[in-house]
């Protein structure tokens, strides 16, 4: 019974990667739509919903992967060091990983006082 069990479980797996997946591609699919329109006020909900539910996700493709949340996390800490130690365009034209840096600080300073 325990390899029926086993079995089920892997399958189980299997289709919710799947799912997650279609998911994936829908969501970049409606992302890639609503940019085509510009970014303006009425469609910025939209992109900032879509933009929510790729990185949710990825963190949930991770997991069904075997890699808890942290690791995802210190992963795009060491890319986030990584741009800003070799000056990346993003940052030296935008400060923009800089302040996702101290964006994702202070969430977590936040979280731990709490």
């Amino acid at each position: 019974m325990a390899s029926f069990d086993n079995q089920l479980d892997i399958t189980r797996n299997i289709k919710i990667i799947d799912w997650l997946k279609s998911e994936l591609l829908t969501d970049v699919a409606n992302l890639f739509k609503a940019l085509v329109n510009g970014v303006r006020e009425e469609v910025s909900d939209t992109i900032s919903d879509t933009l929510a539910n790729i990185i949710l996700i990825c963190y949930l493709l991770g997991k069904r992967f075997g890699i808890n949340y942290r690791a995802i996390e210190t992963k795009i800490e060491n890319k986030i060091r990584l741009g800003l130690v070799e000056n990346h365009d993003v940052e030296k034209y935008y400060g923009d990983l800089s302040e996702l840096s101290r964006h994702l600080n202070s969430s977590r300073g936040r979280k731990q006082g709490a």
